[in-house]
């Protein structure tokens, strides 16, 4: 039987493939009413996701990675803005 924990991750797991497939077909779309559901559907599942991930994190079911140093920060920033 499956425990709580692994429910919450497998769900958190399915909301963030879900979010990466509507960027896919949003980004596609040519349809503007097509584009705009999706849109919809999109902040519909980061709604769930965040509200999800807040309940995991409480329930201590979730460690975040630490946060990143301004070091880290700044370089990433430079790949992006350089296009690497």
């Amino acid at each position: 039987m499956l425990q709580e924990k692994d429910m919450v991750n497998d769900y958190l797991s399915g909301l963030n493939a879900s979010l990466t497939g509507y960027a896919t077909h949003i980004s596609e779309s040519n349809n503007p009413q097509l584009r705009q559901t999706l849109i919809q559907l999109r902040n519909q599942d980061e709604n769930r996701q965040r509200a999800l991930y807040e309940y995991a994190l409480q329930k201590g079911y979730y460690q975040p990675a630490a946060p990143a140093t301004q070091q880290v920060i700044q370089q990433t920033k430079t790949q992006l803005s350089s296009g690497q």
